[in-house]
């Protein structure tokens, strides 16, 4: 049996193998194709990609006609140079450097030699193009933006790089791609698929019909339209409130974790990112390094919430029972927490839950976060309890959102600590600052208002999101999933009645941002801003900051407001925040008052203190009548 054994693999092996010869060289003309290449043309038609719509339906992205200029270098004969230029309007220099890029890529291969000709530029080289064997024209579509906000939601389309096409085998060389926000995101959906033509030519070159009759041809295949979950409407409206100012505003719906609205500023009209001026108008927002116009502050800019913090502290004593509704603490413009440490504090008297939160004392929530770290033995494991309180909200980690860019925020733990105090016995007095959000705990505008609607619905929140629809095709299911934190519905009430009085209660932080109608749930915040000038830590105006929902019985939003420089949380995030709040609920505004000062305040002066701007003509501020559609 086992000398029969060996024989029998052989014979298996050798049939496999001639079977696999038979098939790829009578069945199979796939490998012929790719030999008889030289003789082969090969055409891409690329589809439009999909549109974008808004929640309502409204149409913000389409597509307009472009046309590429290709090249193939091997197939070049005598051209005038010289009269190719001036009909482009190029330089020698740059058609030189194109075409040496090309043949790096492939001398048989086609590339894109000029991109994103219009009408009449492709109209002129039209008439001309049989004088200039070896190029030939390929038709795209470029985006054609119907709106003026929403740059950092859409991003943009760029051609691939060499590692991308390296990386992908569906690209190829001048391949369109979609970089940032959604376009990137859902690039696969959206693209759609390429068509592709195989030419035969004779031993002249000519082009003499399909090869193969198209048997190898394929069809373009047009990309699928997708609804976003934002409205149009209450984004270019945050855009224009935040016109001279920078931070970032994000507004959540808290029943489905859908984005309502996702503003960073300053921004730009996606517009400038289509055409032949996209790459020199990519590259001036790129090289601004002060205003930042392509970071996304609502996603990536890493603050300390502030006051906005002191919501948690409150929940997370509660859940561990060191206080109740009715535990006081006394403040006297603060409080002493050691020998020669004192927290300020704006307020006096005593204090509860309901007026502590009303009224920001940061004595009554130092003192709860100290009952809290002391109610444990070690110090490194009561900050291990609190942190995964904290994180149950969804802080400190990516947040699973459909965006392809994020940071993760911070949250201490006990380790954090005995790293920054080796051999030192740190406790609660040596990290009381967290309480009020002042210590090490940084967050993103998107994790507060997170956050926010977590609040707003008792205790669980759905991983925000910025798709709503796929036409032909569902959503991720992750979307559905219901993520509960380790706070007890119960101890959610009487913290939400303390937010309600921010607005109702005599002295409320938010007391003059009232809006008729409507029951807002908020809490003011100001963070400390310092900054590294000429090697030296350097105190600059304090961060705005404002965390609301409405209405305060079945929530329709949650939204955080960041302001930088924006002095206190009323000041400025506070009106923003209110705002967008009735313009949401109600489609339009009463408090005109909040609304035109909004409009007029510019903290250009704050930012120029320390780092001069030049104000840059792309990031002119929107005028009302230029972002109406």
């Amino acid at each position: 049996m086992r000398k029969a054994l060996l024989p029998l693999i052989i014979i298996i092996a050798t049939s496999l193998l001639l079977i696999r010869i038979f098939y790829l060289q009578v069945v199979n003309d796939t490998f012929k194709l790719q030999s008889e290449n030289n003789a082969i043309k090969i055409k891409y038609d690329y589809p439009e990609r999909g549109y974008i719509y808004d929640r309502y339906g409204k149409l913000l992205v389409a597509n307009q006609p472009s046309y590429d200029i290709m090249v193939i270098p091997r197939e070049i004969k005598q051209i005038d140079t010289a009269e190719f230029c001036m009909l482009l309007n190029i330089t020698k220099e740059f058609f030189d450097e194109r075409m040496a890029k090309a043949k790096v890529y492939s001398p048989r291969l086609p590339s894109v030699f000029l991109p994103q000709l219009n009408k009449l530029e492709y109209a002129a080289f039209q008439e001309k193009i049989r004088k200039f064997e070896g190029f030939y024209i390929q038709k795209r579509s470029l985006r054609d933006y119907q709106v003026t906000a929403g740059a950092n939601v859409f991003g943009f389309i760029r051609q691939v790089s060499e590692k991308e096409v390296e990386k992908n085998p569906y690209y190829n060389s001048g391949d369109l791609i979609g970089k940032q926000g959604v376009e990137e995101s859902y690039e696969k959906i959206l693209r759609g698929i390429k068509g592709v033509k195989y030419i035969q030519k004779d031993k002249f070159n000519r082009e003499i019909g399909s090869y193969k009759d198209g048997k190898y041809d394929t069809i373009a295949v047009q990309g699928e339209d997708i609804n976003l979950s934002i409205s149009a409407e209450l984004q270019k409206y945050g855009e224009q409130l935040m016109i001279n100012k920078r931070g970032g505003i994000v507004a959540i719906e808290p029943s489905t974790g859908e984005i309502l609205a996702l503003v960073t500023a300053p921004s730009y009209d996606p517009a400038i990112l289509v055409g032949r001026q996209r790459s020199k108008n990519y590259t001036r927002l790129y090289n601004d390094s002060i205003a930042k116009p392509l970071y996304d502050r609502g996603l990536l800019a890493e603050y300390p919430p502030g006051s906005p913090f002191k919501i948690l502290t409150g929940l997370i004593g509660l859940q561990e029972k060191v206080i109740n509704e009715q535990t006081t603490f006394m403040c006297n413009h603060g409080f002493s927490y050691a020998r020669g440490r004192f927290m300020k504090c704006h307020g006096s008297g005593p204090h509860q839950l309901h007026n502590g939160i009303a009224l920001s004392c940061n004595a009554y929530f130092g003192n709860v976060y100290m009952k809290i770290i002391n109610k444990y033995v070690r110090p490194e494991s009561a900050v291990n309890i609190w942190s995964n309180h904290v994180k149950s909200f969804g802080l400190g980690q990516f947040m699973g959102y459909d965006l392809p860019t994020g940071k993760k925020g911070k949250v201490p733990t006990g380790k954090t600590y005995n790293n920054m105090y080796p051999g030192w016995h740190w406790d609660s007095k040596t990290i009381v600052s967290n309480s009020i959000g002042q210590g090490e705990v940084l967050m993103t505008p998107i994790q507060l208002a997170n956050m926010m609607a977590t609040v707003a619905n008792r205790g669980y929140y759905y991983t925000p999101h910025i798709i709503k629809k796929i036409k032909g095709e569902q959503i991720d299911p992750k979307f559905r999933i219901k993520h509960q934190t380790t706070i007890d519905r119960k101890y959610f009430d009487p913290v939400v009645e303390g937010l309600f009085g921010v607005f109702n209660y005599p002295g409320g932080t938010g007391n003059a941002l009232q809006v008729k109608g409507i029951d807002i749930c908020g809490k003011t915040g100001t963070a400390e801003n310092f900054a590294k000038i000429n090697g030296k830590r350097t105190k600059l105006q304090d961060h705005s900051i404002f965390v609301a929902f409405a209405p305060k019985n079945k929530p329709k939003i949650a939204i955080a407001v960041l302001v930088e420089n924006g002095y206190y949380g009323a000041r400025n995030a506070g009106p923003i925040a209110v705002l967008m709040i009735e313009k949401y609920l109600k489609g339009k505004v009463s408090r005109t008052d909040l609304e035109k000062r909004m409009f007029e305040v510019s903290l250009l002066g704050e930012y120029n203190k320390y780092f001069k701007t030049k104000i840059d003509s792309l990031l002119i501020p929107k005028t009302e009548e230029s972002l109406e559609n």
